[in-house]
């Protein structure tokens, strides 16, 4: 069940917890060590969000995976979360508060799809025209490969998506096709 509201409140208190003790940089990468482990370990994530499991075996399960690999501050958050039962909204809650730090800190997200692997000298030079092109100056790039697109790209940034890629061309041939507006405009 997605509780983007409620996730959003605790990654908010939690980044307000961060900036007011100086640890802001130090749980985002407790947040990113989180990420990992949900994207990892679907086992995880099913545990977390199971109703059978009780909350102490949850909270020693969670305490066993992330102990020595994180802040004091994210252990107690993660405890909180626990005694709360919301430790199934954990992994929308360490999204939100990545979400939240990137708009502290001016990243913007920016992904690119394309039908081969890019190389890192083609990523530099995407980053280098972004910028030049927008506003946008610190930028992190995520990469995805997906086959069907033939050639060309898809570039999404701030819910905005920029399709270039060839089956958007050939659907959109297919679409002119279809609907004949090249015999209606002769007669």
């Amino acid at each position: 069940m997605q509780q983007p509201r409620l996730a959003g409140r605790y990654a908010k208190s939690l980044v307000d917890l961060a900036v007011e003790q100086n640890q802001l940089e130090a749980v985002y990468k407790d947040m990113q060590y989180l990420k990992a482990v949900c994207r990892q370990s679907k086992e995880f994530t099913a545990l977390l969000k199971s109703p059978i499991i009780q909350s102490d075996k949850k909270r020693q399960i969670v305490e066993a995976v992330t102990t020595g690999k994180i802040s004091k501050m994210t252990e107690g958050f993660n405890r909180l979360l626990v005694q709360k039962g919301r430790e199934s909204v954990l992994p929308e809650i360490v999204h939100a508060f990545i979400d939240q730090y990137n708009e502290i800190k001016g990243i913007h997200k920016v992904k690119i799809t394309t039908a081969v692997e890019v190389s890192d000298a083609l990523k530099q030079e995407i980053v280098s025209k972004i910028k030049a092109e927008t506003a946008l100056q610190t930028i992190e790039l995520e990469t995805a490969v997906k086959n069907e697109l033939i050639g060309g790209y898809t570039l999404e940034f701030h819910n905005n998506l920029v399709d270039a890629s060839i089956l958007r061309d050939l659907n959109d041939i297919r679409k002119q096709f279809l609907s004949n507006v090249y015999v209606r405009n002769i007669r």
